[in-house]
């Protein structure tokens, strides 16, 4: 570990400064004897009278776990300099709270210089300034460093605990690392540690992101053998997991063992079971569950929404997305903007309207004010179909409302002529962007390359590229694989290979 000493703040007066919201150390005060009092009469001191006269190592120790515990490190580390200044330092405890909040803010250095500090003190770290650590290298994804730490308390014959295979299961997990979660979890049981529901649902976790659903099965009869009883967050991992796999009848089973378990269904477990069942074409049970979850209070999530309308609307189910759309409206509708703007962009998709005007009239006799998203979703319907009139007239009505249209709105209109195969309009709208003082992204030089292309106007896309470079912008897939279509047919058109 680092040997550098810890970088200290200018040393301020002792004792602590009031205004740091630290109480003054008071016990080098004796209070006065009352008049006329005796020996046999002075009062005893109680636990209260002890706390407000406590020794100004206590007091500081008590300051600097109270600042750690609520994050504010330089509070902690100015408090530190001041305690160090007067000839004291911290006890344990103050120590891996300091360390605790130094990993949570990223400064490890800083943590691991304190934790050899207090080393070369004199005191062997117990398993809470190594949980402490550990949390912090783990937290940056510095394994090796871990392990080092593992190493260290191996060594010196300290015991991890089971807040200590947490931290590292925890980190193994996220990163998605299959062996380590296996062997950390060897580890736990080979120490007996128990594991809780809290762990099986890691590890079916991480089983489901790797195709290995069976083996996620398996984890919940081990949790059944072993007495634990499945908690919301593990059935709701093997419900996704179930659902991820096609096995939907399973994971119907594993919602109704949740259910008879009396544990309630949240958000989670809802858009797990809409979303996958939507996936495999069955919208009826996807609409039943949409529609339980609202009777028992939950409002869906916008993106499982339009999963749903989307179905429906690939099967023509016109009147079924309405009527999905009037119970959402009885129950109270929210994200109004979010929830039209999914409307309009699934009927443009399939030219369910034409009239632009008559759609924001339907909007706006249900008492919502079309938003930015609704405008650029209905642009998106008539651009996609190279419908460039009706498109301009979004526009114009967006602008008639007060709203100032976005790059969003514009990139729309570069792609609705692009479609038309009309790219001088598609370039005076790039120009307007321009002159507006708003910054093409790559979308809008890819739909103007892409609107050159469709014009055969191949000399035009190097020239859109280069542009773009010079901007700042970076070239994604697609561009250079327009930029690589534009260079091959001018190769052919001069009469040269293309490199």
């Amino acid at each position: 570990m680092a040997t550098d000493r810890l970088y200290r703040p200018t040393l301020l007066s002792f004792p602590p400064n009031p205004n740091h919201s630290i109480p003054t150390p008071t016990s080098h005060l004796k209070p006065s004897k009352p008049p006329n009092s005796s020996p046999q009469n002075t009062l005893k001191a109680s636990p209260i009278f002890e706390h407000h006269f406590e020794t100004p190592s206590a007091s500081y120790n008590r300051s600097i776990q109270s600042l750690s515990g609520r994050r504010d490190v330089d509070g902690s580390m100015r408090l530190l300099a001041q305690m160090e200044s007067s000839g004291v330092h911290p006890d344990v405890a103050a120590y891996a709270a300091l360390i605790d909040a130094l990993g949570s803010a990223g400064r490890t250095s800083e943590a691991e210089a304190l934790f050899l500090e207090l080393k070369m003190r004199g005191i062997q770290p117990n398993t809470r300034l190594y949980n402490a650590l550990l949390k912090g290298f783990l937290r940056k994804g510095l394994l090796g460093l871990s392990d080092r730490v593992f190493q260290e308390m191996d060594g010196c014959g300290v015991v991890g605990d089971r807040r200590t295979y947490m931290l590292l299961l925890d980190y193994c997990v996220n990163a998605g690392r299959l062996e380590d979660t296996w062997r950390v979890l060897g580890e736990m049981k080979k120490k007996r540690i128990q594991l809780g529901s809290c762990v099986y649902s890691k590890i079916i976790g991480i089983y489901s992101d790797n195709g290995m659903w069976k083996k996620a099965i398996g984890l919940m009869r081990e949790m059944e053998d072993a007495g634990v009883r499945p908690d919301r967050e593990v059935y709701n991992s093997i419900i996704n997991t179930f659902g991820k796999y096609g096995r939907l009848v399973e994971a119907v089973e594993a919602y109704e063992n949740m259910r008879r378990d009396g544990i309630r269904p949240d958000i989670l477990t809802w858009n797990s079971l809409i979303r996958w069942h939507c996936k495999v074409g069955e919208f009826d049970r996807a609409i039943g569950f949409f529609e339980e979850m609202q009777e028992e209070g939950f409002y869906p999530d916008p993106k499982v929404f339009v999963s749903v309308i989307s179905g429906l609307g690939e099967q023509g189910r016109w009147e079924e997305i309405w009527r999905v759309f009037e119970g959402m409206k009885r129950r109270g509708l929210r994200n109004c903007g979010i929830v039209f703007a999914a409307l309009v962009d699934i009927y443009g998709q399939y030219g369910m309207f034409q009239d632009v005007e008559e759609c924001i009239a339907a909007i706006k006799a249900e008492g919502v004010r079309p938003s930015a998203g609704v405008f650029c979703a209905l642009a998106n319907a008539y651009a996609q179909q190279g419908l460039c009139e009706q498109t301009v007239n979004v526009f114009r009505l967006m602008e008639a409302e007060g709203i100032e249209p976005n790059l969003i709105m514009l990139n729309l209109m570069i792609n609705a002529f692009s479609v038309a195969g009309r790219y001088l309009e598609a370039l005076s709208v790039f120009e307007h962007i321009k002159e507006s003082g708003i910054s093409p992204d790559v979308v809008t030089y890819s739909t103007l390359m892409k609107a050159c292309i469709r014009a055969r106007k191949y000399d035009q896309v190097p020239v859109i590229y280069h542009e773009m470079e010079s901007a700042g912008c970076m070239p994604d897939r697609k561009a250079r694989q327009m930029l690589q279509t534009a260079s091959l047919f001018l190769g052919q058109r001069d009469g040269h290979a293309v490199t």
